[in-house]
């Protein structure tokens, strides 16, 4: 009997974690993007061994992920005024066919031998125009695929455990592909992913129920109205401004991973492939929890919380020089990162008004991957002067000094957020009279 009740708690379990995939089209995105983010952490490891490989050049790793990375920043605003005012289901189309083009382009040229340094620069700029676009639009795309308001918050953290189950075997299969035959493989693969993807989104048939009032201005009036209404909420500017700050700072490890791997801990691809799936399997841990969480509340504070995380562990990341102990650090960054990104996530979504969805989306998409491209850059350049190890060190402090900075905005983001939540009915309302100042003391005693 006792071994049945667990059994039923489990299952239990496992379908509150899952429970946002009752929901028709969310489920078909579920397969197909889960198949199709694989080929895409293939042809990152792919990309960036093959840039080291051909300059051996810390600078022009940095250089890539700048040019990979900027044009986010650039288009995403812009993208966010556009996925509110024409249909986002048609946009996805069109930026995962392009995707798939570039990684066909980039796969035929390696095969090829006539890759050069700049056809890899171009064709990075090129994607990062198309994720600039796809990016806030499938973030928002999210909340139409959802016929269940209240699992919103669970898909999002499905979201996130999709993107880093792949990114755990994304680069593993990639370390060895690349060993055995060559980063052309990689890109060949990602390129059929993209088929899963596009097929999901010719399946999905989106409820009239879900006709979101769209933008009807201008482009420049739809992002200064987009401006006007995140600036004007604390909650939303505070976590932006965080968002900001760890993109900065604390992202430039991903781009010295290669001189990780091959210079400090002296390994291979293979190497390569094992840190950054131990990101994965860290982040894919961190998606889990959060998507376990039956409730919203404290959320802010976990956010947070993540935050100093990813700062205490890759500073340690900087000291270690056993292959054992990077991988377990690099599952603590993992963790600490995808807890934060999708916490922060969670709490824009869940506050902001449906039609300007995709423009906060466009401003979280340019807060924490726009930003990112200033920080490749800049860690290519202080690697240059300082190293590798002292550079990732450096990072690793700004971090923890931002999340201390903001964790002194708790109550204010508290404040703003609370009201919201329980008036969406995301938690519900206690006594009246009491009611905030009960819920306030509760979540201070977590």
């Amino acid at each position: 009997m006792k071994t049945s009740g667990n059994n039923a708690d489990g299952v239990h379990g496992v379908k509150n974690v899952l429970r946002a995939l009752r929901n028709r089209n969310y489920r078909l995105f579920f397969v197909g993007q889960g198949i199709s983010l694989i080929g895409t952490w293939m042809q990152q490891v792919a990309m960036s061994w093959l840039v080291y490989r051909l300059t051996g050049s810390v600078w022009l790793l940095g250089v890539v992920g700048f040019a990979g990375q900027i044009p986010i920043a650039i288009t995403a605003p812009f993208a966010g005024v556009i996925a509110d005012k024409f249909n986002r289901h048609k946009i996805l189309f069109i930026t995962q066919t392009l995707s798939m083009i570039q990684a066909i382009v980039l796969a035929m040229l390696v095969v090829t031998d006539r890759i050069l340094s700049w056809h890899i620069i171009v064709l990075s700029i090129f994607l990062g125009i198309i994720n600039g676009f796809d990016m806030p639009t499938r973030q928002a795309f999210v909340y139409e695929m959802v016929d269940i308001e209240e699992d919103l918050p669970n898909a999002i953290a499905l979201n996130s455990m999709i993107f880093n189950g792949a990114r755990l075997i994304g680069p593993a299969v990639a370390g060895v592909v690349i060993d055995l035959a060559g980063e052309s493989v990689c890109f060949f693969v990602n390129a059929a992913s993209f088929l899963a993807v596009i097929v999901s989104l010719a399946l999905i048939r989106i409820s009239p129920k879900k006709n979101i009032i769209k933008h009807s201005g201008t482009v420049l009036t739809g992002l200064r109205d987009g401006l006007s209404y995140a600036a004007g909420s604390a909650a939303i500017r505070t976590i932006l401004l965080l968002l900001v700050f760890v993109s900065l700072f604390t992202m430039p490890y991903s781009v010295l991973m290669p001189v990780f791997a091959k210079d400090i801990l002296h390994g291979g691809p293979k190497t390569l492939g094992f840190l950054v799936g131990s990101v994965g399997v860290g982040a894919l841990i961190g998606a889990v929890f959060l998507a376990s969480r039956k409730t919203i509340q404290g959320i802010e504070k976990i956010m947070i919380l993540a935050a100093c995380i990813l700062g205490s562990s890759v500073m340690l990341f900087s000291f270690s020089r056993s292959i054992i102990l990077s991988m377990f650090l690099m599952l603590l960054t993992g963790f600490g990162l995808m807890v934060q990104m999708a916490s922060a996530n969670t709490i824009l979504q869940s506050v902001v008004d449906a039609d300007k969805r995709g423009r906060v989306m466009s401003f979280y998409v340019m807060s924490f991957t726009g930003m990112a491209p200033l920080g490749s850059l800049f860690a290519g350049f202080i690697a240059l002067a300082i190293g590798a190890p002292h550079t990732i060190l450096i990072s690793g402090t700004c971090c923890l000094f931002a999340a201390a900075i903001f964790s002194r905005k708790l109550p204010e983001i508290r404040k703003t957020i609370h009201p919201i939540f329980v008036r969406k009915g995301i938690i519900p309302q206690v006594a009246s009279g009491i009611g905030t100042a009960s819920n306030l003391s509760a979540e201070t005693k977590e």
